[in-house]
């Protein structure tokens, strides 16, 4: 039990709230915490609440009731999210990033922590109401974003490998068809890993044609899973209507055709603003 000021508390109940996304936590744990009256505590939430809506923090969400408590749900608004997208856009349209058959280089920004934290944060707002189990990626480059969006959701990750490893047991494996270069390619779930009929959250760094992205729903389904939602960090919009395997996703950046003589790069927003 903790005796502090009430602007103390406030402060350390912000902090107590943020860390646990997505868990309920009933009024006793923080009048128990701080030896305060439950009526105390209700008047703390009410400012914490306020604050966190004025700012675009997210939602406090009060559930009544012996089983109820406080539920503290991430949000990324509109303005906050576009300054950060505006930001990734211009860094994304520098030709330097232009790699041969078209790729783009984006490992630095998987790289920066703070950034992955702001994206990982869109998405756990874009996909908040969507009742997800864990979030799932292939590895390498969607590791990163994999992880901070799971941390605003306060999900478990999955990895799907290109390899099976020895030490993760059995698991399934399943050819797929790269919807940019049509070659074949393996990928690979250890048993263990997911639980059938989980509801899953796939999220990716890059998409053309979503080829990877569909090998991962194909995968899914030797779990009967069910896919919940998508997300890429960058999508690429030089694919055709009837190359893109996918049409239901939450993309935060978008980019056009490479323009090959002077290597000048369409990059806008993506389509989370139109989902928001």
């Amino acid at each position: 039990m903790k005796k502090l000021k009430r602007s103390a508390r406030l402060v350390e109940m912000t902090q107590y709230l943020m860390s646990k996304p997505h868990t309920l936590i009933p009024l006793t744990t923080f009048a128990e915490r701080y030896g305060a009256a439950k009526s105390s505590i209700s008047e703390d939430l009410a400012i914490i609440k306020e604050v966190f809506e004025s700012e675009g923090t997210g939602d406090l969400l009060t559930l009544a009731g012996a089983a109820g408590g406080v539920k503290f749900i991430p949000k990324c608004t509109p303005d906050i999210a576009l300054p950060v997208i505006e930001s990734l856009c211009a860094s994304m349209g520098h030709p330097d990033r232009v790699l041969p058959g078209g790729y783009f280089y984006i490992t630095d920004i998987l790289g920066q922590p703070a950034l992955m934290n702001d994206v990982g944060r869109m998405f756990a707002s874009a996909f908040a109401g969507c009742n997800i189990d864990v979030v799932m990626t292939v590895e390498t480059k969607g590791i990163p974003i994999a992880y901070a969006t799971a941390a605003h959701l306060n999900l478990p990750v999955v990895l799907v490998r290109r390899d099976h490893v020895v030490t993760e047991g059995s698991a399934v494996s399943i050819n797929y068809v790269s919807g940019s270069q049509k070659s074949i390619h393996t990928m690979t779930l250890a048993r263990r890993a997911l639980k059938e009929r989980s509801r899953v959250l796939i999220v990716d760094d890059f998409m053309r044609a979503g080829g990877t992205i569909h090998g991962m729903m194909d995968l899914l389904k030797e779990f009967d899973a069910t896919v919940a939602g998508v997300g890429v960090l960058v999508e690429s919009e030089d694919v055709s209507n009837e190359e893109r395997l996918l049409t239901d996703y939450v993309s935060l950046i978008r980019v056009g055709t490479v323009d090959a003589r002077t290597r000048h790069i369409m990059v806008k927003p993506g389509n989370y603003f139109d989902k928001e």
